[in-house]
């Protein structure tokens, strides 16, 4: 069964920049959105993916915190297409930096469009209580801030955030 474990972090300054191994570019939709979710009516999203002529589809259950069950799969790069623009409520994007530290993976998604502004870094744990590297650029812990999650920010994204909510101090429902 496929586990997730990942902690989400807002960036204290661009120090990540220099340690960038590779970047792209990303297109993604959910098939079931955020307010299904909020409403009962779902126990997962499900998110469709394109990043260059690769896509997949992405299953991950809609609870709150760190360790989440999450599926996904290759699908064909038309279908993903057809999924993205006919069915989805709406298109995020964003560009992923990978960063490798100590052994680390951090993923770092600087978002576009509605989003701009808004980086987050992702690193993905072997377990709940794993170590993971520190480095002086890793903000604030937003795991648990659910505006933070991909699938909340094409209902509510960033550029309609307050200040406080910018900077992770202010929880509020998506």
């Amino acid at each position: 069964m496929g586990v997730e474990i990942e902690r989400k972090f807002l960036l204290a300054n661009d120090g990540w920049r220099s340690l960038v191994e590779r970047s792209e570019r990303m297109a993604q939709g959910y098939l079931v959105n955020a307010a299904a979710i909020a409403a009962g009516q779902a126990k997962c999203s499900v998110r469709v993916r394109i990043a260059g002529d690769t896509a997949w589809l992405n299953i991950k259950s809609a609870t709150l915190g760190i360790e989440r069950h999450e599926f996904e799969y290759a699908i064909p790069l038309a279908d993903a297409e057809h999924l993205l623009h006919e069915l989805s409520d709406g298109v995020l994007e964003k560009i992923r930096h990978h960063v490798m530290l100590d052994g680390a993976h951090f993923e770092i998604d600087e978002f576009l469009g509605d989003n701009a502004g808004l980086f987050v870094a992702e690193v993905e744990l072997a377990s709940v209580d794993a170590a993971y590297p520190r480095p002086d650029w890793l903000g604030i812990e937003v795991s648990e801030q659910t505006r933070y999650y991909n699938v909340n920010l094409i209902g509510r994204p960033y550029a309609t955030w307050s200040a406080a909510e910018r900077e992770g101090k202010e929880d509020t429902a998506c």
